[in-house]
Parts: structure tokens; C-alpha cells; sequence
């Protein structure tokens, strides 16, 4: 795990890269278990490749600077240094997990190197929801990060966490989200940014909602370098939206929510005690809704072609078919990504 200069990644100018990443426990455990032979100089490992001559076995020696303390400091410093490295192959590198059998990653990697790749492809998965309050955003979110191992960014999560950890910007954001007045598109692009530029962004790849809400966030954006690959509005009635939003509560005594029609309170005794969030007030949420077919014909204008979803049924059915347009290739210039 040598330093790397980002400087030579552009210098080569190559055209097929294989990052070959692990957990960094798993790293750990196989720098400390190499062993050699001073013999013959082969390499050995104390549990993936542990010679059956006894002789060999007695003579094995531990490569200097193979302690954990080395170990831990070589690989923060890679993990320093390899977001640089990325950013200079662009979108010329594949990543493929080295945590499993050696033939199983020299199979992927051969795969890959031998196969022919379109420019045009993306190499990780970038996808917006957008969609009406009450369509299950969030839902379908957390359900294709921990599917396809990406990032969840949600708009006021980060928000609110930049609040909470005291940041700079979550100090100019606070008076905002404490008076529940709409934060400025600048300081929210300053928040997105930040975290989409995160190595586990950009390597992954990031599923979004919450943002962009109009024309404006979506053009800033694009300006900011962050393309997605897959857009999707997800489509509910506004009467169902209003029947999913303003029927539902929360025990303040327990923080378990329940819905007057799906999900009602066990007794009487949990229900009188239930509150609803002012956000969820019929005639919030119709304002809401006036906000949001107000931005979503521009919007639509500026991703398309965009995925059209229905989103007015069960939220497993919905996935299956926002996941079947995720692996297939889109239209025109688009395709899938890798």
C-alpha cells in the first residue's frame, strides 16, 4: 500500500482501471498474517496460504514493519490520498471488492478488462426521486442504498445534521430550520456539495430526495458537477397524498407512528395521547402540493427523459420497478451504469 501521486494517474492516461478495495479490518488481518521465506523469497499467509512443508514452516519470517500500529498508519494513508486518485481517473475506474477468493477476483477483474465499455456509460449509480410529499421517497431511498450499497442523501437530514454537529454552516442554517422558514438555495447547494463530493459519493454512488425542488436547485446542481444518471417522479393522487400525510401520528410517549386508516392505535388510551406534526395539516400539505406541481413541468423538462412511477401502491411493488429501470439501459444516449 504505497503512496500514489494522482499526478501519475493523468500522466499515463489510461483507459481501463481496476480498484481493488476491502474493509479495513479485513485489510489489517491479511497485512499481519504475511509471512516469508528467506530462502526463496515466496510469500506465505498464516490463514490463506500456509505452506504444508514443515521445514518451509519453521523458517518463515515476518516481514519488517509488519505490526498492527504500521499497518493501521500505511492504510489511513492510502484512504487519505485515494480520493485524489479517483477524481484524476475520472469515470475510467471499476472497483471490485477483494473481500473473497482470489480466483474470484482475478475472474471480475479479467471480466472487466476484457470487456468493452461505452464512453457514455456511467461507472456508478446516481439517481434522484423526486416526487410529491407522501410518495414514498424516502421509503424507496433506503431501500436502494442498502440494496445496491450507495449512499442515502437526504436533503433535511443533512440539514439537520449540519445543525446539530455546530459546523459553521450549521450555525448560518439553524435559524432557518428553527423557525421552519425555507433554508436559501445556496447555503442548501454549500450542504449537497459537501456531501456528494465524500469519497463514498463518488465511489459508490448516491441515491437523492429532498433536492432539487425547482428549476433554480436543479440548474445549480449541474453547474456543481453532479449528474444523475437515473431521475424518477414518482406519481400519487393529491388525495392520497393528503389521505397518507394528514391521517398519520406519532405516540410522543413511545415515538411509534401509527395511521388512522393503515396502521390505527392499539386502544383508545394510545390514540388520545397521539399527535400529528403541524407539517401534516390538511391545508399544509394541500399548500405543499401547490408548491410542488408549480416546479415539477420544468423539471421534468430539464432530466428528461425522465422514469415515470406509480407510486399509489404497495412500496415493495414500486421498488420492483424503479429496480428493473435501474439495471436496464435508458433511451437515446443514456445507459445503464456499471
Amino acid at each position: 500500500m504505497g503512496k500514489a501521486d494522482p499526478r501519475t494517474a493523468v500522466k499515463n492516461g489510461l483507459h481501463q482501471t481496476v480498484i481493488l478495495d476491502a474493509p479495513d479490518t479485513v485489510l489489517i488481518e491479511r497485512n499481519l498474517g504475511k509471512r516469508i521465506d528467506p530462502v526463496t523469497k515466496e510469500i506465505y499467509h498464516t490463514i490463506f496460504n500456509w505452506p504444508t512443508s514443515t521445514k518451509i514452516q519453521n523458517r518463515l519470517e515476518k516481514p519488517p514493519g509488519i505490526t498492527e500500529e504500521e499497518t493501521v498508519k500505511r492504510l489511513l494513508e492510502y484512504r487519505q490520498v485515494s480520493h485524489g486518485v479517483l477524481n484524476s481517473y475520472s469515470k475510467k475506474y471499476h472497483i471490485i471488492n477483494a473481500d473473497q477468493p482470489s480466483v474470484d477476483v482475478l475472474s471480475q477483474v479479467l471480466s472487466h478488462v476484457q470487456s468493452r465499455h461505452r464512453s457514455v456509460a456511467p461507472y456508478t449509480p446516481r439517481i434522484i426521486l423526486h416526487g410529491p410529499p407522501g410518495s414514498g421517497r424516502s421509503l424507496q431511498a433506503a431501500m436502494i442504498a442498502e440494496k445496491y450499497r450507495i449512499v442515502n442523501v437526504s436533503c433535511g437530514q443533512l440539514l439537520r445534521e449540519a445543525v446539530a454537529a455546530e459546523t459553521r454552516l450549521g450555525e448560518t442554517i439553524k435559524p432557518y430550520v428553527e423557525s421552519r422558514q425555507p433554508v436559501p438555495d445556496v447555503m442548501v447547494m454549500k450542504c449537497m456539495a459537501q456531501r456528494l463530493s465524500k469519497l463514498d459519493c463518488s465511489t459508490w454512488g448516491w441515491v437523492m430526495h429532498g433536492f432539487p425542488q425547482d428549476l433554480v436547485q436543479a440548474e445549480m446542481l449541474k453547474d456543481a458537477g453532479f449528474l444523475a444518471n437515473r431521475v424518477f417522479f414518482m406519481e400519487v393522487p393529491d388525495d392520497a397524498v393528503i389521505e397518507r400525510l394528514s391521517m398519520r401520528m406519532v405516540d410522543p410517549t413511545t415515538g411509534k407512528r401509527y395511521h388512522s386508516i393503515y396502521k390505527p392505535a392499539p386502544n383508545s388510551e394510545v390514540y388520545s395521547r397521539c399527535k400529528v406534526n403541524p407539517k401534516d395539516f390538511e391545508e399544509n400539505v394541500q399548500k405543499a402540493l401547490e408548491v410542488y406541481h408549480a416546479n415539477i413541468s420544468e423539471l421534468e423538462e430539464f432530466y428528461k427523459p425522465v422514469i415515470r412511477v406509480n407510486a399509489d401502491q404497495d412500496p415493495h411493488t414500486v421498488f420492483e420497478y424503479i429496480e428493473s429501470c435501474i439495471v436496464k439501459p435508458l433511451p437515446k444516449q443514456t445507459n445503464a451504469f456499471i
